[in-house]
């Protein structure tokens, strides 16, 4: 594999605000971030974005955190348990989970857990599946949630 071509491709994804599209020009969206972010890393070539872009990377995902303390993917969307995968991994990748309220998001995965089979919904309320219950408890690791005494 070509590896500078594939990361000059990755690259030519990202947006004026900060976050990556799938195609050159797409709309920036947090689980295509991940992916980004995801290959860049693995190439190696997380290093290519200067610490500016970085930032603005990180703080266009930390703005997905909305008031009920879960993440959206894209602006103006409703929290969705799966995005606590794609958002906070992504920002581990780039060493700022600390950008986001990490007790806040915990809050909101386990509100989103059904009480009488465990799995876990996109939202509170509504029905588990095993999709979301995978991003919930990675969620809920990747914050620390199971590194907690008590």
């Amino acid at each position: 594999i070509d590896v500078a071509k594939a990361a000059e491709y990755v690259l030519s994804c990202r947006n004026f605000d900060g976050g990556f599209g799938c195609v050159p020009g797409a709309e920036s969206h947090a689980g295509q971030i991940f992916c980004c972010v995801g290959a860049l890393a693995i190439m190696g070539k997380v290093c290519d974005l200067c610490e500016d872009d970085v930032d603005l990377l990180c703080w266009w995902l930390a703005e997905r955190q909305c008031d009920s303390g879960g993440l959206n993917g894209r602006p103006e969307k409703q929290a969705d348990v799966c995005y606590s995968w794609w958002i906070v991994s992504a920002l581990a990748i780039l060493g700022r989970v600390e950008w986001i309220s990490r007790e806040k998001l915990g809050v909101f995965i386990l509100e989103c857990q059904d009480d009488e089979d465990g799995g876990i919904a996109d939202r509170p309320g509504n029905m588990p599946d095993v999709f979301h219950t995978f991003f919930g408890i990675s969620g809920l690791s990747l914050i620390g949630h199971f590194n907690q005494k008590g």
